[in-house]
């Protein structure tokens, strides 16, 4: 076992302890409003007779009770104003509990967040990626409203990448409006009857007033930031459309579709094909040719529907050409003649914007009150030495080819590199997929990623899991890829490359 290990077993026996004996022993009974009445008296003769020993102590006290999350912290507030004053009591009590939040902040983290991240990595990347941005605004709103727990902010907060010397200075600044109002409370302390008498319903909603506070000067800043985007540009006083969309894939049609459904005046630019990657290189051609894929693999495997032999011949020029044909049963539902007929204007053409409401597209300016870019994205090519030098194919360039590839090396295992190189394998290639993550789709859960490999495997497909891709050559027939695998040197013959290493958005080229 590690050590850090055993540091956590022994922090978690620790505060397991100081909680059984804090109950065990009845300590709440100490940290009442009517205890602290009661003695009153008492410890203000202590506090005036032994002054810093006394402070020191309540601030001890203060820090190892916040520390392990024990009630009371409210009782030993109003404690501090009672026998400090407002002045010493609100200094005692501020940085005791910031102090004793940070602590608890810090056993958390040790103790619960490497658990928490490893069972729930996936799933909490953009609560993380949040906190990282805005996670002082966040604290700082959390802190300014009494309404949510203390100790449930600090435990929380711990399992975040919040810096600590952030999460002790906004949680000093955040919690001192709700401290000097708890120790001034605590100086008139003959007139309180109970915790719920200074909680009052205007204290609440003066504090969640102050809470909104930083969530509202975020606004302002984010709104003065997107107002200086705009300096330099003149907005037109009248517009053309009240909709743009730039690129006409999914997201353009719908957004048009919908545009027009509500009788907004819309105009839909695409440089290309309507219809975009999902039509012409996507979804519609690349499950045309899985469907014709997966019924040669039934085929073989016919025994399993209790037909003891089946064959099936086929010509893979006659498959691609069954996938175009496919493809143009499909296309005129994306075609500028039906989006024409629901109300959009459709122009062939390449956008450039001109202005945060203008665009131009075949010579002519266009303005609208809003504009939707809804350019997509185009296959990720790599820096590799020697690519260049070969023929290699995409997602995009695939559905040319007339001739089934004898060896297909696909390079990359995420879920486009997968379901081409079953359907390829279905069809007779000898597939070999070379990625360099340890398994096939890395952002999929792991039981997904083993039943897949298994699957490969068993139909003959090649897998060359972490291995890093360091150049391509150029052979007579085909190419060799050259990669590294646990510090050696491994090559890959190919006749026909796949590359298939994810998406990269098109941000570029239309004045964006």
């Amino acid at each position: 076992m590690k050590k850090s290990n055993y540091a956590r077993i022994a922090l978690a026996a620790l505060f397991l302890i100081a909680i059984a004996a804090f109950f065990y022993f009845d300590g709440a009974q100490y940290l009442t409003l009517e205890a602290l009445k009661a003695k009153r008296e008492l410890l203000s003769g202590w506090v005036s007779h032994n002054f810093l020993l006394a402070l020191f102590s309540f601030i001890a006290v203060y820090i190892a009770v916040t520390a392990v999350s024990l009630p009371g912290a409210a009782v030993l507030t109003l404690a501090g104003g009672a026998l400090f004053g407002l002045l010493w009591g609100g200094i005692a009590v501020s940085f005791a509990s910031s102090i004793g939040a940070t602590l608890a902040f810090l056993a958390s983290r040790f103790l619960l967040r490497d658990a928490i991240r490893a069972k729930f990595a996936d799933r909490i990347k953009g609560i993380e990626a949040g906190v990282k941005k805005d996670g002082a605004i966040y604290l700082l709103s959390l802190r300014l409203v009494p309404l949510v727990p203390f100790f449930v902010v600090n435990l929380l907060m711990g399992l975040t990448p919040i810096r600590t010397a952030t999460f002790y200075i906004v949680s000093q600044i955040g919690m001192l409006p709700g401290t000097l109002a708890f120790v001034f409370a605590g100086t008139q302390l003959a007139k309180i009857t109970s915790l719920k008498s200074i909680l009052s319903p205007s204290l609440i909603a003066a504090f969640a007033v102050i809470g909104l506070l930083p969530l509202v000067l975020k606004f302002l800043l984010n709104f003065i930031a997107a107002r200086k985007i705009y300096r330099g540009y003149k907005k037109p006083k009248s517009f053309d459309y009240n909709l743009i969309v730039i690129g006409a894939g999914s997201a353009g049609l719908v957004s048009s579709y919908i545009a027009a459904a509500v009788k907004a005046k819309v105009v839909l630019i695409e440089k290309h094909k309507m219809g975009g990657d999902c039509l012409n290189t996507g979804c519609v051609p690349s499950k045309a040719l899985i469907r014709s894929a997966r019924l040669l693999a039934d085929a073989r495997a016919s025994k399993k529907y209790g037909i003891s032999s089946m064959s099936a011949e086929f010509d893979f020029a006659e498959v691609m050409a069954r996938v175009q044909s496919v493809v143009a049963k499909v296309e005129p539902h994306d075609s500028a003649l039906r989006y024409e007929s629901l109300g959009v204007n459709c122009i062939n053409g390449a956008a450039k914007l001109v202005s945060p409401w203008t665009v131009e597209v075949n010579g002519k300016t266009l303005s609208a009150r809003s504009i939707i870019i809804a350019t997509g994205a185009r296959p990720l090519i790599p820096n590799l030495p020697g690519l260049d030098a070969i023929s290699y194919l995409t997602s995009d360039t695939l559905w040319q080819i007339k001739a089934l590839p004898k060896r297909l090396l696909v390079l990359g295992g995420g879920p486009i590199g997968c379901e081409l190189a079953q359907a390829f394998a279905r069809f007779g290639s000898v597939v070999t997929i070379v990625g360099r993550a340890p398994r096939l789709l890395p952002r999929e859960d792991e039981d997904v990623a083993a039943l897949l490999r298994d699957v490969f495997i068993a139909e003959g497909i090649q897998l060359a899991l972490g291995h890093t891709a360091v150049e391509f050559k150029a052979q007579a027939e085909g190419g060799l890829l050259i990669a590294e695998f646990d510090g050696k040197r491994v090559e890959f013959a190919f006749d026909q490359v796949l590359i298939a290493l994810g998406r990269k958005a098109n941000v570029e080229g239309f004045g964006l």
